[in-house]
């Protein structure tokens, strides 16, 4: 037992969960074994495309309107349609993590996505290509991954740095970049962000949504940056924030927060933990996947007091289940009506600093809408939660609307068969084994059975307990 759940935690953590075949397998595996088929599954790149995403940006469409190449009515559906691919987007995506093909990648992706937290709602190509630099350097060289994003057009739209010009420097980029991107909060002065500012100058894209440096706005001029003077340029800048040791120690702590414990304890054998673990980053050159490495071999990743101690995301609720059973929505609508309700929409962070996470997945509404979830999707159940009103992110979804739309085809018969072997009493523990980190108390057992007529046929009997724990508040963890 103690193996099935530091496996189903390995698989939780790097991942979206694991199907019963995948955890039976692993079971009987090394550590270090199962980790290495985690990144060999990872190992390719295959780019998410929508329809559409060659689709003119909002700023194009409306010159060509008023060149008078699109009448009013037309320029309506381009931007509707350039918004729509951005939801199929959004969609694809959840798709590609529920598959379980290259989970690692995509978990990370995940991550990076809320560290360098970028929306834009009307450029599809920008939002296309900025989704895939995520996924493509997810577990390469955060350098690489640094330099990539920080140039990506969707980056520099979102935090203006296109207005970033010499004798009018504009400060947005700069402080975000140093602030939740490399070094953290107090790490630097006023004047650096001013210098650094600077160096950004002449960095921007063209109409086709690609990365330009515009040379004539670039202020070339003598730069102090953290000590250092010189005429840098945005790469140099870049080059100066990865150089400093405080960098790797806020995105290693950030990982570890993400991976290991919502919460720090605090305690000292933590915190020289995650300094080893950061100078371990800083020596390799910022190698991701040799510090993701570390981490999920490591005997303390397994200590119990990490286990079943992170609240799932929404998009983690969401593709794990979706995972675990096999599901398929046959609308895309109810993926990004889960994803509002919930509070995480994929592409549309709140803010610059991404999704606290943590215990702010979690108030009374958003809680019953998780335990309603599973009811919801496997038997149909009524929806009577609205969504959030979080922004425009183009769900279009009314509650008397949704629940027609909720109908998904579920793969029950490879489920069911991976429990053949198990006896009828031993069903609920078998199956609370794959799906919660811990075992099913008394309490739960009781309730368990009182869901189940003994009459019933056993693929009734299994997925009237599937349902019943997934509805468990012990499921929003792992």
């Amino acid at each position: 037992m103690k193996e099935r759940i530091h496996t189903q935690h390995l698989f939780w953590r790097a991942g979206f969960g694991a199907s019963p075949h995948q955890l039976r397998e692993a079971e009987h595996q090394s550590v270090r074994k199962v980790v290495r088929a985690l990144f060999k599954d990872s190992q390719s790149f295959i780019p998410l495309t929508v329809a559409g995403g060659d689709q003119p940006a909002k700023k194009e469409l409306k010159s060509l309107f008023r060149e008078g190449k699109l009448d009013r009515d037309s320029l309506k559906n381009r931007i509707r349609e350039n918004r729509e691919a951005i939801r199929d987007l959004n969609v694809a995506w959840v798709a590609q993590m529920a598959s379980g093909r290259g989970a690692l990648r995509e978990k990370m992706a995940l991550f990076w996505h809320s560290h360098f937290a970028c929306r834009n709602q009307n450029n599809v190509r920008m939002v296309e290509q900025y989704t895939n630099i995520l996924r493509e350097h997810a577990l390469g060289n955060f350098s690489d991954l640094l330099m990539a994003v920080s140039k990506s057009p969707a980056m520099l739209q979102f935090l203006n740095n296109q207005q970033n010009r010499k004798h009018a420097p504009n400060e947005n980029f700069a402080r975000e970049v140093m602030e939740l991107f490399t070094l953290g909060r107090g790490q630097y002065t006023e004047n650096d962000i001013r210098e650094a500012a600077r160096a950004f100058t002449g960095w921007g894209f063209n109409a086709q949504g690609e990365f330009v440096f515009r040379r004539n706005v670039h202020d070339d001029g003598d730069k102090t940056v953290l000590g250092q003077t010189g005429t840098f340029g945005g790469e140099d800048m870049i080059r100066l924030l990865l150089e400093r040791r405080e960098t790797a120690l806020f995105v290693t702590t950030k990982l570890y927060r993400f991976l290991v414990s919502d919460e720090l304890f605090g305690d000292a054998v933590e915190q020289q933990r995650i300094a080893q673990l950061a100078d371990q980053f800083y020596r390799s050159g910022y190698d991701i996947a040799g510090l993701l490495e570390t981490i999920f071999t490591s005997d303390w990743f397994y200590n119990p007091k990490y286990i079943g101690t992170h609240i799932k995301s929404p998009v983690e609720l969401l593709a794990g289940m979706q995972h675990s059973l096999g599901i398929q929505f046959e609308q895309k609508q109810p993926v990004l009506y889960v994803q509002r309700t919930l509070g995480q929409v994929l592409l549309y962070p709140p803010n610059v600093a991404g999704w606290p996470g943590g215990r702010n997945w979690i108030d009374s509404s958003s809680l019953l809408f998780r335990m309603k979830l599973p009811e919801l999707v496997l038997k149909a159940g009524e929806v009577t939660i609205k969504p959030k009103d979080d922004g425009d992110v183009n769900t279009e979804l009314l509650s008397r609307k949704i629940n027609r739309l909720f109908s998904a085809t579920i793969d029950w018969p490879t489920f069911e068969k991976a429990f053949d072997k198990s006896k009828d009493e031993r069903l609920p523990d078998d199956l609370a084994l794959y799906f919660l980190q811990l075992p099913l108390n008394e309490t739960q057992r009781k309730l368990l059975a009182s869901q189940v007529k003994p009459a019933s046929p056993r693929s009734e009997k299994i997925r009237t307990l599937a349902t019943a724990i997934l509805s468990f508040p012990e499921y929003q963890l792992c």
